[in-house]
């Protein structure tokens, strides 16, 4: 099967849309004779009559109608490359993953460790599961343990804790997770301990906080995020069982490169301002799992 040049469905549209080769060749900057000489050509390749040639210039048959509206997508997708190609012309994007709140935290806080003239552009993914690293879905990953496996190197960056919130502390029903929620340790510790007390569940997070701040129940939350919420007080202690360490994660072959290295840096700035550091021995170097 031989295959047609791409560029020749570019130059077919450019002379259907203007129905003359003048006009064509004004919109593609090739001379008529050229475009004559192409357009023939295109035909021949695909077999079918594309243009009646008339003295009213060149119309297209029923095959070349039908051929338009394909082109006009291939148009549409060369535009869709285009703005692709031209929005990764700045800083390289570093892809971060994290948990939701945390996620929402760093997007909220950007400016206070990013700025435009940055060396990385931030993407952020919000996945509440460890996206994986290694195949390089994600060049950066903030997670609740320090990483185990000899490709990722890790750097901690301060220490997690959660408590109970509601509008006030005379709610007593629990809002919890649904079955197809992704098991963090605050969703199965509300199920555990609160399972028969649940009066609504959510497989999103924030839809749990929006029921809790409509005084539907009580809602487990990381403290930096639940402190900032208008109208929910903390309604517990400090729940030690869910007090976990943060780390930041990248793959070992890529600490070094220097957008992510630059990302790296700035990150673990915003999160220190929600995770003081516990252990006054933590080295903020990356160290291999």
């Amino acid at each position: 099967m031989q295959i047609t040049d791409w560029t020749d469905f570019g130059l077919f549209t450019a002379v259907a849309r203007a129905g003359t080769l003048a006009g064509a060749a004004r919109e593609t900057g090739l001379s008529q004779a050229t475009l004559s000489r192409r357009m023939t050509a295109l035909e021949q390749r695909t077999g079918r009559r594309l243009f009646v040639h008339g003295a009213s210039g060149y119309t297209p048959t029923a095959e070349g109608r039908a051929l338009l509206e394909r082109a006009k997508r291939m148009e549409a997708a060369a535009r869709d490359i285009a703005h692709w190609s031209a929005a990764q012309s700045g800083p390289p994007r570093v892809r971060v993953s994290a948990g939701t709140w945390t996620s929402e935290f760093l997007a909220r806080i950007l400016t206070a460790y990013w700025t435009p003239d940055s060396a990385w552009t931030p993407e952020f993914v919000s996945c509440n599961l460890d996206m994986d690293i290694e195949r390089r879905e994600v060049d950066i990953g903030v997670r609740n343990r320090r990483p185990n496996h000899p490709w990722l190197a890790g750097r901690r960056t301060g220490t997690v804790q959660h408590a109970v919130y509601a509008t006030s502390p005379d709610i007593t029903g629990w809002i919890g997770p649904s079955d197809d929620t992704a098991n963090l340790p605050s969703e199965a510790w509300t199920v555990a301990n609160h399972g028969d007390q649940m009066v609504a569940v959510s497989n999103d997070p924030q839809i749990r906080m929006a029921l809790a701040r409509g005084s539907i129940g009580r809602v487990v939350l990381p403290t930096f995020a639940g402190d900032a919420v208008p109208n929910l007080v903390r309604v517990s202690d400090i729940i030690d069982a869910l007090t976990c360490e943060e780390w930041l994660v990248c793959h070992q072959d890529t600490r070094h490169d220097p957008a992510i290295r630059a990302a790296l840096d700035a990150i673990a700035m915003g999160l220190r301002m929600h995770t003081p550091l516990h252990d006054a021995r933590q080295s903020p170097t990356l160290t291999v799992g």
